[in-house]
């Protein structure tokens, strides 16, 4: 191809910064290095100016060649032409209309909460983890944003999960956190074994993960899916329940107010902007399987419009600033759902663009807005005027109460979740557990029975040996004692016989 070496550069330029970051911040951990807060600060935006800068460049270049999309491959990694059982990985980016602005959403959104953090984190204990974590974050949504084939795209998804949760328990001094640190790594354990399912399921079908062929002939968002419509239809299912786990929503919403015991700066670069956003952004790329199946169609804009509606009462009742941020993220969130199920792509994309960079913005400006409320009532000398969300007028009191209840309660999808998965999930291992130790302790009791005659023989056989060996031992004695007095006996006769004589 005429332009392998430039789109091989453009990949090069994109991640070799968030590398570059990575890999600085984990050496100089590991070896103990002193670095200073500014150099740390300084090397974290170098590394997101430049991976910024090639996206650009790629945008560039692909307006300028008139093409719908860049791929880069790195070469078959696994290949397995068998006739019956076909199956290959290949290491492989792709840039197109869909990645790219997201990816340039990454990189300006993560520059802007990188330098807030070096302001909000100084002479914070533990100020080099979380830009260690930061770093890990940022190389894992380039990795899922430009990833080429589901294992790419899975292996990010995964940075972005497990430092997503060490940045949850980031005060690990203190319960909650690390309590809510575990819910949401917990969370995104199962939403991440349905990703694994779709993604085996797909090579069973298919034979290939490349995205840019198992999810529809043709560029975004114009591919045809090659799937079945009852493949496309589970495929779609489990990956849906992935995008749920990873964006909050219905029935895994629970974990979403749990994640702001976090640092401002991850709550606002995770869950307002980017983190949330990643399940949508994953029914985007799938789209063309989404399509293949109107039931698969309806599911997603059922979950969308739920999680939008429950997301927007639960909002209008939490005491917090970040909770009630979290959820009105959710309530967009579950909108931008919507719209990918009724087909709206480009609207999906103008929406979470638009609204990332909103939540962003007020989750970093919430630690500061009480301050300001003080400043002004202390300039006005009064308190300022509360505003009260009621419901409408025509609604009776009990639907009220109720709503209400049901807006506290948080949609009792936690007590959901607990009573009706978590509790049949964890009482089935324990019984499992008990099994097994029925089972070995039987087979103890069963080993030890097989060992007891032949070690009780042993035994015996021991005993009468060492028996014998002393009673031999006494007769030698005693025999040597009666020589001995018979030669002494003798002995003293001789001497009495020279005597008289």
């Amino acid at each position: 191809m005429p332009y392998e070496t430039l789109d091989s550069l453009l990949v090069l330029a994109i991640l070799i910064g968030p590398i570059a970051l990575v890999t600085f911040m984990g050496i100089t951990m590991l070896a103990g290095f002193s670095v200073s807060e500014s150099a740390i600060s300084r090397f974290t935006f170098s590394a997101i100016v430049s991976g910024l800068v090639g996206t650009l460049c790629s945008i560039w270049a692909l307006v300028w060649t008139q093409r719908l999309e860049i791929v880069v491959e790195l070469g078959n990694w696994v290949s397995l032409p068998d006739e019956h059982v076909h199956f290959h990985f290949t290491v492989k980016f792709l840039l197109d209309r869909l990645s790219l602005p997201f990816l340039l959403l990454v990189f300006l959104l993560c520059g802007t909460v990188s330098s807030f953090a070096s302001k909000y984190m100084h002479r914070e204990p533990g100020f080099r983890r979380f830009h260690l974590l930061f770093a890990l974050f940022t190389l894992g949504m380039v990795l899922a944003t430009i990833g080429g084939t589901i294992e790419v795209l899975f292996f990010g998804w995964e940075l972005v999960g497990i430092s997503s949760a060490l940045l949850v328990g980031f005060y690990h001094d203190r319960k909650a956190p690390v309590n809510n640190g575990l819910r949401v790594w917990t969370t995104y354990r199962l939403s991440d074994a349905a990703f694994l399912m779709a993604a085996i399921a797909l090579h069973h079908q298919t034979g290939a993960g490349d995205l840019d062929r198992m999810a529809g002939a043709g560029a975004w968002p114009y591919g045809v899916s090659e799937l079945q419509i009852t493949q496309a239809f589970w495929v779609g299912t489990l990956l849906l329940i992935a995008a749920a786990g990873k964006s909050a929503l219905i029935p895994f919403s629970g974990w979403l107010p749990r994640a702001m015991e976090g640092p401002t700066p991850s709550s606002a670069i995770f869950y307002g902007a980017l983190s949330v956003h990643l399940g949508a952004f994953l029914l985007l790329r799938v789209s063309p399987i989404i399509s293949s199946s109107w039931l698969l169609t309806c599911l997603v804009v059922i979950v969308g419009l739920a999680t939008a509606v429950s997301a927007a009462f639960i909002a209008r009742v939490q005491a917090d600033v970040k909770s009630a941020l979290a959820y009105a993220s959710l309530t967009q969130v579950g909108l931008i759902v919507m719209e990918i199920g009724l087909g709206l792509y480009w609207l999906a994309l103008i929406h979470i663009i638009g609204h990332a960079s909103l939540r962003t913005l007020q989750l970093l400006r919430a630690p500061s807005v009480l301050r300001d409320y003080f400043n002004i009532e202390t300039a006005l000398g009064r308190r300022l005027a509360k505003r009260v969300h009621t419901l409408e007028p025509s609604h009776t009191r009990p639907a009220q109460i109720w709503l209400y209840r049901f807006a506290f309660e948080r949609a009792y999808l936690d007590v959901f979740l607990d009573r009706w998965i978590v509790a049949p999930f964890v009482n089935f291992f324990r019984q499992v557990q008990r099994i097994e130790e029925s089972f070995l302790q039987h087979l103890t009791n069963l080993a030890s029975q097989s060992v007891g005659p032949q070690q009780n023989s042993d035994e015996l056989l021991h005993d009468e040996s060492a028996i014998e060996h002393s009673g031999q031992t006494h007769f030698d004695d005693a025999g040597a004692n009666n020589k001995t007095r018979q030669f002494a006996h003798s002995h003293n006769s001789t001497e009495q016989g020279k005597t008289n004589d």
